[in-house]
């Protein structure tokens, strides 16, 4: 197999005269012939999707198919799988949004929603059709084993769902660990670059993709062909971009753990996280995101405000690097815990710069 920047950057093929590099096809409708054409109605099929899909589950080892968000693809699932007298099962420490989806149109609807922390024991799966789990989750960049949920989810029959937006798909390949469905927000890191929303839900089985696809064409949660242009440019320069981050990310890890403003200092990547052992069996790749701990709100606004170079900022992944106070979105979290996504700066620029706002820190 090649290595993942070649795999990233793609092979272009095409006639002489041809572009290297095709642009977004942009049209709505599409002429149509006699027989099965691939494309015939924008909300349907777009050729633009079809090359975004093909190397993002090329990446995965499964069926890709493109949403217009991480939510858009969370949703999808949830809502494939979900049925009343049945339940489902979220991470209690995962993005919240997803479990309000689940609390507050699911439950409605006579599904059983519960959760459980990604370190801690799973909640039963009895009478589960999905589980749905966040591996490093966010914010607290706990981790759980991917294989053994796997097994027991399939024990109970139920599918298993990872969102792997923090790991990435360098970073963690769930499919092959016995996922169902691997769901990311390429928001993040795979564009890369902070202009764009879009997500994707990567199926184990073309049996699953083809449902999947049908609920997208049938709600409209489509992404638009310049957005899947952008974020498929964006990924041709995913492992550069998250070899710099993960080495910046150990870097200032290095860095706030002899700083006595910074507590409660996590990163799977680091030997003695208490993360590391599990995500070292099942990850393929260290990411750039972070977190730790200020006295308190207001000790994280000093370190914004004093910072040139972190950005307040509620993505991640990005190429500056951005921090966000969790609890402002209800996170059960300390009120000072911070999300830290390094981005692709100089290492000694930006060590410097966070430990000098960090000494402008006053409790």
């Amino acid at each position: 197999m090649a290595g993942d920047g070649t795999r990233c950057v793609g092979h272009p093929t095409g006639e002489p005269g041809e572009p290297v590099h095709p642009g977004p096809v942009l049209s709505s409708t599409f002429h149509l012939g006699t027989g099965d054409e691939p494309y015939f109605y924008g909300r349907a099929g777009n050729p633009t999707w079809t090359a975004y899909e093909s190397a993002i589950g090329a990446l995965e080892g499964g069926h890709c198919v493109a949403f217009a968000s991480g939510m858009a693809a969370v949703s999808t699932v949830l809502r494939l799988c979900a049925r009343p007298g049945t339940a489902v099962v979220l991470p209690s420490d995962g993005y919240y949004v997803s479990r309000l989806v689940a609390s507050e149109e699911l439950a409605p609807l006579g599904v059983e929603v519960r959760e459980f922390a990604t370190a801690g024991s799973p909640a039963s799966f009895a009478g589960a059709t999905l589980v749905l789990v966040e591996t490093p989750s966010n914010p607290g960049l706990e981790v759980c084993d991917i294989r053994a949920l796997a097994d027991a989810a399939h024990e109970a029959g139920a599918l298993l769902a990872v969102d792997n937006t923090t790991a990435t798909p360098l970073g963690q390949r769930p499919i092959p660990l016995g996922a169902d469905f691997v769901i990311s927000s390429d928001t993040k890191a795979i564009a890369g670059h902070g202009d764009v929303l879009m997500g994707h839900v990567t199926c184990s089985s073309a049996a699953l993709a083809e449902q999947v696809t049908l609920m997208r064409t049938r709600g409209g949660a489509i992404p638009g062909p310049f957005e899947t242009w952008l974020a498929h440019r964006g990924l041709a320069t995913l492992d550069l971009r998250l070899e710099r981050q993960a080495r910046n990310a150990h870097a200032l890890v290095q860095a706030l753990l002899t700083h006595p403003a910074a507590a409660d200092v996590r990163w799977p990547g680091l030997p003695s996280d208490r993360s590391h052992e599990i995500a070292s069996r099942q990850m393929r790749r260290w990411n750039g995101v972070l977190r730790f701990t200020l006295p308190s709100a207001r000790a994280v606004e000093q370190f914004l405000e004093a910072s040139s170079l972190v950005v307040s900022s509620t993505s991640f992944g990005g190429v500056n690097t951005s921090a966000d106070r969790r609890a402002r979105w209800g996170d059960a979290v300390p009120e000072g815990l911070l999300r830290l996504s390094a981005g692709i700066e100089d290492t000694n620029d930006l060590v410097d710069d966070v430990l000098g706002a960090l000494d402008r820190v006053r409790t």
